[in-house]
């Protein structure tokens, strides 16, 4: 029997995951826009966040890969669908909580491979797609994005060698008004549509939607594209600040050769379906456009710390999505496991939040 209460808290849990999204990869289209200045804090957060909108509504090629081209989807039901996206959002609020800007997009496929395996098991897994669509883009997009952004700044040092720093640097600072604008729009076009998938996933279990031929309706995209542009409107202060000031401290030239070569990357994976991380992408040519001017001028161990939560994402989120299913299945294959998870999700949030302000309060004092 299907249940409309567990599919509104499925599309709930989705949008709630979307906002998380936002706020937590605000930091990949705007902090090195921040950190040279060329923008101003709520200038640049509320660019991204209306072009985060935009570039949601470009393709579907992403949603249709995270729907159909890694799991199958006749084996997904609500539950599972509920359990994957509660096990992101987790991981989300926890790499938020420290700063560390891992990923979300990662978060998402390994919590909701996570609850498959032990909603389903193995055989669900189109284990072959998630190696040639996943973990090759995830393992080459960054390292792309890294020697993309040291040739492009080291092609601009060569341009501008014998010029004038003052107005250079206020060109760039124009330039990467247009960079981050384009890197924004190309997020848009790769994160919101993760989301999108699973919704879908979760319409076909109750039997909204068919399975064959896959789409996404439009309501679901729309909804999925707001709940993003308002996280991204919401601001990831912490992660803004190890992406744009504690990996490397940038000029503008730099920012726009980092934000150009992550725009770069992101579209080209949008346009094959990828469902690519953008964390991994704009840190990468954040770190390739510092390691080009000068190996010391990356502090290595920050970025050291960031691929070591790259790393864990993917299994981490695993653990979470299934020990969510696991619960929410003790509960029987109704609504009633998944609102009892939703009500101690929310009272552990308002306890992190809770700390969280108080260690900011004694930090002030």
């Amino acid at each position: 029997m299907h249940s409309d209460l567990l599919l509104v808290i499925v599309i709930a849990a989705a949008v709630a995951f979307d906002f998380t999204n936002g706020f937590h990869d605000t930091a990949n289209v705007v902090a090195t826009s921040i950190s040279t200045r060329a923008l101003a804090p709520r200038t640049a957060v509320a660019l991204a966040s209306v072009l985060n909108f935009a570039g949601a509504f470009v393709s579907l090629k992403v949603a249709a890969t995270v729907a159909t081209g890694i799991i199958t989807a006749g084996q997904v039901t609500q539950t599972i669908a509920f359990a994957g996206l509660l096990g992101a959002i987790a991981w989300n609020l926890i790499t938020w909580f420290f700063g560390l800007p891992s990923s979300s997009s990662h978060a998402l496929i390994g919590s909701v491979i996570g609850a498959l395996l032990a909603g389903a098991g193995g055989a669900a897994i189109k284990w072959q797609g998630l190696i040639d669509k996943v973990v090759l883009p995830g393992l080459i997009a960054p390292v792309s994005a890294f020697l993309l952004g040291g040739t492009v700044i080291v092609v601009i040092y060569r341009i501008v060698a014998r010029r004038r720093p003052g107005p250079i640097g206020r060109a760039f600072r124009l330039g990467q008004i247009a960079s981050s604008s384009l890197l924004s729009f190309a997020h848009g076009t790769n994160d919101a549509q993760k989301t999108m998938g699973v919704i879908a996933l979760a319409l076909v279990a109750h039997g909204s939607i068919a399975a064959s031929p896959f789409h996404v309706p439009a309501w679901v995209v729309v909804v999925a594209a707001s709940a993003m542009a308002l996280g991204t409107y919401a601001g990831g202060w912490r992660i803004i600040r190890t992406v744009g000031t504690r990996i490397i401290k940038m000029d503008a030239a730099q920012g726009f050769a980092a934000q150009g070569a992550g725009a770069a990357v992101i579209l080209t994976s949008s346009h094959f379906g990828y469902p690519l991380s953008s964390t991994h992408v704009i840190s990468g040519a954040v770190t390739g456009a510092g390691a080009a001017k000068r190996l010391s001028a990356v502090r290595w161990g920050i970025a050291g710390n960031i691929v070591l939560a790259w790393i864990l994402t993917l299994p981490a989120a695993g653990a979470m999505g299934a020990a969510t299913y696991a619960v929410a299945n003790a509960f029987g294959s109704g609504a009633l496991g998944p609102v009892l998870i939703t009500l101690v999700g929310l009272g552990a949030l308002a306890t992190l939040l809770r700390t969280r302000r108080l260690r900011l309060a004694a930090a002030g004092a």
